[in-house]
Order: C-alpha cells, then sequence, then structure tokens
C-alpha cells in the first residue's frame, strides 16, 4: 500500500512538472488518433455500402458465372481493405496498452488517485473503446463478405449442373425456320465485317499495317530465336535413322510448343496493336479474339498429333504405329478440332448478335454429332502392325474410351442434353491436346534428368565441348533443367486445364494470391511467394559470397604474397561468414521472425546437452584452428599414428593425405586436445639422418671423412647449418655411424636419403670398406603348424635366435682384434 502511494505521488509531481508538454503532446496525439478514427470509420462506410451493392447484384438472376467470379473478387478486395482498416489502429492501440500499464491498475473503491492520472486513464480508456468500436465494424464486414463469397461459390455450382443437366427440345431447333435464321445471322454477319473492312482499308490502313509488321516481328524474333537456341531439338533430322526416345520426346515438345507460342504471340501482339491504334470496333475485336482463338487452337492440335505421330518420318514416331493410321489419326484430330473450334466461333457470334436459341441448340447438336462419330472412328481404327503383316486394334481399355466417349456424347445429344454433349466434346479435344502435350514435356522433362541424358542432348554437347564441365557437372545441370521444365509445365498447362474445366481467369487470379500472400493452416500462414523470396534472396547471398571470396583470394592475397594457410583461414572465415549471413538475410525476406527462433535455439542447446558435445566441441576446435593456425593447409604434420599433408581445414573435421594417398579425417578436437607434430610450422628446413654401419677393423677416420665428403657433395643439403658425420656407437656387429643433413624443405628428405645412400655404396666399394650384415642362425624349417599358434613358444623362438646371432658377432669382432694384432686366435 505504501509504495503504491509513494509511486502515485511519484506520478502525480512528474505529472505537475511537465504538465505543459503533457498537456501540448496529449493534444498532438488525441488529434491524430481522433482524425485516424474518422478517416477509417468513413472507410468502412464506404467498403459496407459497396458490399450492399454487390450483394443486390449476387441476386440478379442474369448474372453468369464470369459476373459472379467478378463479383466474388470485388468482395475479397473489400474484405483485404477492411482488414488494412483494423491493422491501422495496431500502433495506436499498443500505445494506449502501454500507458495504461504504466499508469498502473484503477483504484479500488473509496480511493482516489491524482486528477491528471484519473484523466488521462479516462481518455485512454474512451479513445481505446472507440478504436475496438472501428475494429470490430471491420471484423463484422469481413465475415460478412466471407458469407457472401461461400454463397457465390454454391450458386456457381447450382449454375454449372444446371447448364450439364438441362435437356431442350430438337423439334424446334432442327426446323425450317432454324436454317432460315441461320441464314439471315450469316448475313448480318457478312455485312458487319464487310463494312469494317471498308472503313479499316481506306481510313486505317496504315494502322493496320503498322500493326501486323510489329506483331510479325515480335512472333518472328520468338520463333526464330527459339529455333537458334533449341537448334536440332526444334524439328526432326530425316537423316538420323534411330533417333533415341529423348531426341523423339523433345522434338514433339518443341516443335508443338514453341510455333504454338510464336502464332499467340503473333496474335495478342496484332490484336493489342489494333486496340493500340483504334482499328478495332466493339463487335470485329470480339468476332476476331474468338476467331484467332480456333485458329491457335487448331494449329496447336494439329502441330501436336503431327510430332506424336510424323507421318511423313516413321522412325521419329512417339507411338509406333503404322504410316496410313498415323495420317488418318491427324487429320481425324484436325477435324474434330475444327468442328469445335468453328462452333465456338459460332456461339460467340450467335451470343454477340442476339440468335435465337433454337439457332444455339441446333449448331451445337450437329457439333457434337460430328464429334461423337469422329471418336468412334478413331477408336475403330487398327493403328498397329503384328508380325504376320495383319493390323491390330488399339488396346482394349482405350478403344472401349474412344468409341464409348463417342457414343455417350451422341446420345446425350439426340436425347437433348446438349449442354452436357458440348462439355465432353470440348474437353476431349482441348483438355486431351493440353494433357498430351504436357505429358510428353513431363517425359522429356524425366528423361533430361536422368544420368547422362542431359549430356545427349543438344545443349549438353555444346557445354562439354566449350565449357570445363564435367559429366557429373552435366548431370547436375540436367536435373536442375529437368526441374525448371516441370515448374513450367505446370504454371503454364494447369492454368489452361482450370479454364478448360468451367473454371474463370478469376478464380485463377483469387488463388494465386491467396498462395503468394500465405495460405493459413491452424496457427501457421505459409506463405510460397515468400518461402521463394528467401530463396531467391539466400541464393543471391551465396553467390556473392563465393565471388567475393574468388576475388579476395585471387586478386587481393594472391598479389600480396600472402602465406597459403593465412589466405585459406581468411577465405574459409569469409565463406562461413558470408553464407551465414545469406542465411538470415533469407529467412528475413521470407517473412520469418528471427525472433522466433529462440526456440530453436532452446532446443539446440537442450541438445548439446544430451548429445551434441562432440559436434559442438569440434565446430569450437575448429575456429580454434582456424584462429591460432598451429598448422595450415599443406603443412606435413604428424597426429597420433597419422602422418601426411593438411589438405582442408574445415569447422568440424580437418583432411590429411598421407604419402600413401589415403584420405584421413580427423575430428579438430582431436587435433586441439592432443599432441601434434608439425614439419613444416614456421619453416620447411628440416633435418635428414642417414645411419650406416662398417666393419670392424675398417679405418674409421677414413670413414668419417667419406661421409662428410658425400653429405657436403649432395646439392639439396645446406651449407649452413652444415652437414655433421657422427661416429655414433661400437654395435654388436659393426661401427656404427650416422650423418646429419639440413635440407631447405624438409619434403625432399627421402630423395636426399635416397641419393646419399647410393652415393655411400659407391665410395665403401671404391676404398674396399665392408658393410657387415649380422649373421643368422639356420633355422630348420618345420612344417607350419595348424591354428591356434603358440604364441609363447613363438616368443622362446625368437629370443634364442637372437642370443645366437648376438654370439655370432661377437664372435666375429674378437677374430678380427685377434687378426690385426698379428696373434693366433685362440682355439678355447
Amino acid at each position: 500500500m505504501i509504495f503504491r502511494l509513494l509511486r502515485l505521488i511519484l506520478v502525480a509531481m512528474v505529472a505537475v512538472a511537465a504538465q505543459p508538454s503533457l498537456d501540448a503532446m496529449a493534444q498532438a496525439i488525441g488529434h491524430g488518433s481522433a482524425q485516424l478514427i474518422a478517416d477509417q470509420t468513413k472507410t468502412i462506410q464506404d467498403l459496407t455500402a459497396k458490399a450492399d451493392g454487390l450483394e443486390k447484384k449476387i441476386g440478379d438472376p442474369g448474372e453468369d458465372d464470369a459476373g459472379l467470379v467478378d463479383i466474388r473478387l470485388q468482395l475479397e478486395d473489400i474484405s483485404r481493405a477492411a482488414l488494412n482498416s483494423a491493422l491501422a489502429f495496431r500502433s495506436r492501440l499498443n500505445d494506449i496498452n502501454n500507458r495504461i500499464e504504466v499508469l498502473g491498475p484503477a483504484p479500488a473503491q473509496g480511493q482516489q488517485e491524482p486528477a491528471i492520472v484519473a484523466n488521462e486513464r479516462a481518455a485512454l480508456t474512451a479513445e481505446k473503446a472507440e478504436i475496438n468500436a472501428v475494429v470490430a465494424s471491420a471484423q463484422n464486414l469481413s465475415i460478412r463478405i466471407s458469407g457472401l463469397v461461400d454463397k457465390i461459390a454454391t450458386m456457381r455450382s447450382e449454375l454449372f449442373r444446371s447448364v450439364l443437366t438441362k435437356r431442350y427440345e430438337l423439334t424446334d431447333a432442327l426446323s425450317p425456320q432454324g436454317f432460315s435464321d441461320a441464314h439471315d445471322q450469316f448475313t448480318g454477319l457478312y455485312k458487319a465485317v464487310a463494312s469494317w473492312l471498308t472503313f479499316a482499308l481506306k481510313f486505317k490502313f496504315q494502322a493496320i499495317l503498322a500493326a501486323t509488321l510489329m506483331a510479325l516481328a515480335l512472333a518472328a524474333v520468338l520463333l526464330i530465336g527459339g529455333r537458334r537456341l533449341f537448334g536440332r531439338i526444334f524439328e526432326p533430322n530425316p537423316s538420323v535413322e534411330d533417333p533415341s526416345y529423348l531426341s523423339r520426346l523433345s522434338v514433339a515438345f518443341w516443335s508443338t510448343l514453341l510455333p504454338t507460342a510464336a502464332l499467340v504471340v503473333f496474335f495478342a501482339s496484332a490484336v493489342f496493336f489494333f486496340n493500340y491504334y483504334n482499328v478495332l470496333r466493339g463487335d470485329i475485336g470480339t468476332f476476331l479474339n474468338a476467331l484467332l482463338a480456333v485458329v491457335a487452337m487448331v494449329f496447336c492440335v494439329n502441330r501436336l498429333t503431327n510430332a506424336a505421330l510424323e507421318p511423313r518420318l516413321p522412325n521419329w514416331r512417339l507411338i509406333p504405329v503404322a504410316t496410313d493410321p498415323a495420317r488418318w489419326l491427324v487429320r481425324l484430330a484436325t477435324a474434330m478440332a475444327v468442328v469445335l473450334g468453328f462452333n465456338y466461333f459460332l456461339s460467340v457470334v450467335n451470343e454477340k448478335m442476339g440468335s435465337p436459341l433454337s439457332l444455339t441448340i441446333a449448331r451445337s447438336f450437329v457439333a457434337t454429332i460430328i464429334v461423337g462419330v469422329i471418336l468412334i472412328l478413331m477408336g475403330s481404327l487398327r493403328p498397329f502392325r503384328a508380325e504376320d503383316g495383319s493390323r491390330r486394334p488399339w488396346p482394349a481399355w482405350l478403344r472401349f474410351v474412344a468409341i464409348g466417349l463417342g457414343l455417350s456424347t451422341i446420345a446425350a445429344a439426340l436425347l437433348g442434353y446438349i449442354g452436357l454433349a458440348l462439355f465432353v466434346s470440348v474437353q476431349v479435344v482441348v483438355t486431351g491436346t493440353t494433357l498430351v502435350t504436357a505429358y510428353i514435356g513431363f517425359l522429356s522433362a524425366r528423361a533430361i534428368g536422368e544420368e547422362g541424358g542431359f549430356a545427349d542432348t543438344s545443349v549438353g554437347r555444346w557445354l562439354s565441348a566449350n565449357s570445363s564441365y564435367e559429366d557429373t557437372a552435366l548431370d547436375q545441370l540436367g536435373l536442375v533443367v529437368s526441374i525448371a521444365i516441370n515448374l513450367m509445365i505446370v504454371l503454364v498447362f494447369l492454368p489452361l486445364i482450370l479454364l478448360m474445366w468451367g473454371f474463370q481467369p478469376g478464380d485463377i487470379e483469387a488463388w494465386a494470391y491467396k498462395l503468394a500472400t500465405g495460405v493459413t493452416i491452424g496457427s501457421v500462414t505459409i506463405s510460397v511467394l515468400g518461402i521463394l523470396t528467401g530463396i531467391v534472396v539466400f541464393a543471391i547471398g551465396y553467390f556473392l559470397t563465393r565471388w567475393f571470396q574468388g576475388w579476395l583470394d585471387g586478386s587481393v592475397m594472391a598479389r600480396g604474397k600472402v602465406d597459403t594457410g593465412v589466405r585459406n583461414s581468411i577465405r574459409l572465415a569469409v565463406g562461413y561468414a558470408g553464407v551465414a549471413l545469406a542465411g538470415l538475410v533469407g529467412i528475413s525476406a521470407a517473412g520469418i521472425d528471427l525472433s522466433n527462433l529462440a526456440l530453436v535455439a532452446g532446443a539446440l542447446s537442450l541438445g548439446i546437452g544430451f548429445g551434441l558435445q562432440n559436434v559442438v566441441s569440434n565446430f569450437v576446435s575448429g575456429l580454434i584452428l582456424l584462429a591460432e593456425r598451429p598448422f595450415k593447409v599443406g603443412d606435413w604434420i604428424v597426429a597420433g599414428d597419422v602422418s601426411g599433408t593438411v589438405r582442408k581445414i574445415s569447422v568440424r573435421a580437418t583432411e590429411i593425405e598421407t604419402f600413401q594417398r589415403q584420405s584421413v579425417i580427423l575430428p579438430n578436437s582431436n587435433l586441439i586436445n592432443n599432441a601434434v607434430g608439425n614439419w613444416t610450422h614456421r619453416n620447411k628446413l628440416g633435418r635428414v639422418d642417414i645411419k650406416v654401419g662398417v666393419a670392424y677393423g675398417s679405418d674409421v677416420r677414413r670413414v668419417h671423412a667419406l661421409l662428410l665428403d658425400i653429405a657436403r657433395g649432395h646439392p639439396m643439403v645446406l651449407k649452413n647449418p652444415e652437414p655433421f658425420a657422427l661416429f655414433a656407437n661400437f654395435g654388436a656387429a659393426a661401427l656404427e655411424f650416422e650423418i646429419r643433413v639440413f635440407v631447405a624443405d624438409v619434403m625432399n628428405g627421402s630423395i636426399v636419403q635416397n641419393d646419399i645412400r647410393f652415393a655411400i655404396l659407391n665410395a665403401f666399394e671404391d676404398e674396399h670398406i665392408e658393410i657387415p650384415s649380422t649373421p643368422r642362425a639356420v633355422v630348420e624349417t618345420k612344417k607350419q603348424e595348424s591354428w591356434p599358434i603358440d604364441d609363447d613358444k613363438i616368443e622362446v623362438e625368437f629370443a634364442e635366435r637372437e642370443r645366437l646371432e648376438a654370439e655370432a658377432a661377437v664372435e666375429q669382432a674378437r677374430l678380427a682384434k685377434t687378426k690385426r694384432r698379428g696373434r693366433k686366435p685362440d682355439p678355447g
């Protein structure tokens, strides 16, 4: 209680002391907050009025599927705007809550607090209530819009079902009046197009010519660039008798995709420039768009069937069918596309010109009957050739599916279900073409991703001939290309398939927006766009780090004659720091709050306590090695039983290459905690020792002089420190000498030892100096004993053999000494 009273007194004193400045600040903050509340309240009211107008449109029976999708997109925009209005108060609400927390809880009943504190508390509470009211209005509007969106989804489903299940009477559509209506419509279409052409050629000829030429230029850039880039995989080569499956797949895919893309670019750019120069009229623009879409679809179907079946080049066919059935399949597929495309164009004309319903029914009826007949004909073909020369039909499941689809389409049309028949016909052609093209693309990507697949492509052969890429690098690049092709196929063909199955562009736009901004699963929000952004940022940071490492090592430290070990340590430190920084920036760019990584750090510390001590120990030891540098890359070290050259120092382990070319990976903690010998720590200067023995009775001073001359005469032996010959010991069988020489590079010690030993043999032979060999006791050869071998027995035999050899050496020395004195040996 006393502490509470003291705090209130202190707050009151501070408030009174700063009364003028606090009043001015409060007035400024209050005015800004009031303005913010007023602006967001007006925004919520405007959004609510828009939502009311869109809700009325939803109940309009004249709205079609595309109209409902447009209304849904507008409602979703309103919902996002309402939520953004609510988020505008986040900062102010945080300030209010923090200030109320500083003021402390309200006094209990019967207690009083300073007037200034009470007034501020009341003002903050009132402002918070106003803000909460605006936020609640925004949330209620968002909830209401969610209900309207669900209602639109239900209405669209019912509308789609009604289109497919609605039955029409065919008597009026197939009556003579229908033919008269068709004649009148074609007459009106002819007059509209003729009048526009007359006007356009007379007043807009230059604009039409310029727009057409620019569109042709864009298409030519794509087509010619594609031919130069893809080369052999663009068209089949007739001279190749047995092309690989990958080559056939690539040719089929790219020879379909690139010309179709060039044609689409030409049509799209032509329409764009026509509209830019005000060449097209409203109705003519609609007709032209529909006609160009039909031409592009027919062209794509024809290219795909020709690429897959290749009637002219049997060895390039993806499907091993006979030549005549291949030609018929191409013709029938193209005819089906022409029929459906013409039907779609006429539907646009009928809708624009307000044709009677009977004409629409008649047109769709004829088109679906023709498509059904074509499907039956395609299923009835015998495309395969048997060994005896006869023809075989399609596999049973494929034949039954094609004939069944054809019969069901004809039956649905005859029964009056024109919408269902037309829907099936369109999906067979358009969706089938799209799926076949995508499937060929997937097969091509899989073939490129296989081991050695990318190297067999023209691009792979070019890279192999004009770059330093090895087979492993080409395989890895092939995997990247395979993934890129798969992603491209999904991004291109998935929206096309969705559009063909009744979805609107607005649906795809909404899904793409949700996928990019974030998908909420429970309390976790996953943003694909954020994740991709983080990956891209990390990749850029990673490659910048590698480039900086190379530049620092090759351009700065190499010119500065920095030691190789120092360069390696600096390069590794820069690499680890750069990758860590790129990772942190990538995580932030992905939208992940780094403060949330505290949980991960806590789990990591727990793991260190239970089982990661060795990993952390090696990591810290690696940092110590890089900083302290007791040895560096290229040094000759001895660590326990391992001796060799240091090849790589990383933060976990050090790679040592032995002189037998074996790579030994030693944990860094072993190198820190145990003794390590470094032959080349400060310099490569080292001493080499060569031992040699001469027989008793030799002139030791002459031997000493010869050894010293040999050591001084070797070109690799240093003059300072000078060589030294040592009379080391009176051995059991010989007088032992030792040559000690210093070389500039201890790594050349074996060469020096080898040369000096050869020189010693030659000099001793010239001077008739004997190098004695130890007499060996004759050991009787016994039959090898079977396992197990008696170790104790072997040790006893070995000791006895050593004793006999020592006695023989002593006896030989005694005889040599007696001979020098001129006495006869004592027979005893």
